[in-house]
């Protein structure tokens, strides 16, 4: 497969708890090739990478895979609900930045401060 689809693989692997950045994936992918664990081919304008046979036999003696380990642990259901506040949050700044007054965007922003400070106060044990 090519680098995005590895991307895109070990995402899904994870259950989205990693998605590594092609800043860590080509450079890794070009020093396996250089190791020779892993052999490409252009196909198509993209750049297709296979497993040598010496890339393979490494593959099967190594540890668990590092996608299995990103995703235990984690509380699903938890991520999920943050992850909605978050977005709920920027959605409603986004819709004042872009539709509201200079006065209701500078309100906007006292507001995102104020959370802020807030959420650390939460960390601090404070009221």
């Amino acid at each position: 497969m090519h680098g995005y689809e590895m991307i895109q693989e070990i995402g899904e692997r994870s259950g989205g708890a990693w998605r590594p950045s092609p800043g860590s994936v080509y450079p890794t992918l070009q020093l396996l090739e250089d190791e020779g664990l892993i052999v490409s081919a252009s196909e198509g304008g993209k750049k297709l990478f296979t497993l040598t046979d010496a890339g393979r036999t490494e593959a099967e003696s190594g540890s668990e895979a590092p996608w299995e380990e990103a995703g235990r642990g984690v509380d699903w259901e938890s991520a999920n609900e943050i992850r909605q506040a978050g977005f709920g949050l920027m959605e409603a700044f986004g819709q004042v930045w872009k539709t509201g007054s200079a006065d209701q965007r500078k309100k906007a922003l006292a507001v995102i401060g104020d959370a802020r400070k807030k959420l650390y106060l939460i960390l601090a044990d404070e009221h």
